[in-house]
């Protein structure tokens, strides 16, 4: 048997793959930073074979909670993910399995391949109803890529949408690709409007690095993207800063900030409550769009997420905050589960790639329904 994660978002340590039922192993930091929870890995040589696979420190990772309810996912050809049996006991993530196939990956959601990420820029580029530019370089040189979608004449509303900032936060990307297969969809009427009505200006990936890195939150110089957006530098979060420097070129009228939680097994918005101008007319327009994505998706919900900030005291570091403020806008932060969804379970994938481009799809709708809001009060 053969344990290995030289790949792509690869992230694992081997300690010890002898004994197929006590098969050693532990989660490696994000390289300049101490978070740690992502892992993906390949196990090779075990078919027919029960094996137990043990991630030895699970218990020191960053969200614990996070394990709680959690089942790793695997995949034999890397498109098609399922669960399997994880349980979370005296610190160590056990997963127990007995591979069909010599060959089976496991990971703690779908990866989403720094590949894939080029084939879906390309895709885009090639659908005629988008423009595909580099705006700038990561820390380690990688291309940061702007999607822009519909002309960008005077008077369109300026929407941003903006996905994994935290790299291991793979669904955002899932999310995404459904995302743009609606929006360049040149048969779909809602998307046909939205085109003519507004400007979208999309980056899929914040965090190239990380991602093929196989990071958990940081980019390659250790900085949590989503706390760098008061005053983001060329040397530490040159993500943020390429990409709020064309913000503040363009404007910003709505702006969709993509994720995934460890913790809660729900699908929820996470809004900028707490910013210094907060009022009753952002407070309607956060209300209005969550109304309708609730019509859009049964996935998505509004009873529970993150607590409220009290007023004033808003973390502006955060992109959702700042973004908020600085353009008086409404901007948000879309949640999903690296778990299940409570209310509408799926045992065989759980929360999956196919159900986060749904979400995308279905997020189309809320947007194109709050068109009338989106003007500033």
């Amino acid at each position: 048997m053969r344990i290995s994660s030289h790949f792509d978002s690869g992230n694992i340590e081997c300690h010890d793959c002898q004994d197929p039922q006590n098969i050693r192993l532990s989660i490696r930091q994000d390289g300049a930073a101490e978070f740690l929870q992502w892992f993906h890995f390949r196990l090779s040589g075990a078919a027919n074979t029960p094996c137990r696979l043990v991630i030895e420190n699970a218990g020191e990772c960053s969200y614990v909670e996070g394990w709680n309810d959690y089942r790793a996912v695997a995949s034999y050809d890397r498109e098609n993910w399922f669960r399997v049996n994880s349980r979370f006991e005296d610190g160590k993530l056990i997963i127990d399995h007995e591979p069909e196939l010599n060959s089976i990956y496991f990971a703690y959601f779908a990866p989403y391949s720094m590949e894939r990420h080029s084939d879906l820029v390309a895709w885009a580029a090639d659908t005629g109803d988008c423009e595909v530019e580099v705006i700038g370089r990561t820390v380690d040189g990688r291309d940061m890529d702007l999607l822009t979608i519909g002309d960008e004449r005077d008077g369109k509303l300026k929407c941003w949408v903006i996905a994994r900032q935290h790299p291991g936060e793979t669904m955002a990307e899932w999310w995404m690709e459904g995302f743009l297969a609606r929006m360049l969809d040149g048969t779909d009427p809602v998307a046909r409007e939205l085109r003519d009505q507004m400007t979208f200006y999309v980056v899929p990936n914040m965090n190239p690095d990380g991602s093929f890195r196989g990071h958990l939150r940081t980019n390659a110089a250790g900085a949590n993207l989503n706390r760098e957006w008061l005053e983001p530098s060329l040397e530490r979060s040159p993500e943020v800063f390429h990409v709020l420097e064309r913000m503040k070129q363009t404007g910003v009228d709505f702006c969709l900030d993509v994720h995934g939680d460890e913790a809660l097994p729900y699908n929820f918005i996470a809004g900028a409550e707490g910013i210094p101008s907060w009022n009753e007319f952002k407070q309607q327009q956060l209300d209005h769009f969550q109304a309708e994505l609730v019509k859009a998706s049964p996935d998505f919900q509004t009873q529970f997420g993150y607590d409220k900030d009290e007023p004033g005291q808003a973390n502006m570091t955060v992109c959702t905050n700042n973004i908020a403020e600085r353009f008086d806008c409404l901007a948000m932060t879309l949640e999903m589960p690296f778990k299940d969804t409570v209310e509408t379970p799926d045992y065989e994938q759980g929360w999956s790639p196919e159900r986060c481009m749904r979400l995308g799809e279905a997020c189309v709708n809320a947007i194109y329904q709050s068109r009338s809001v989106l003007n500033k009060g």
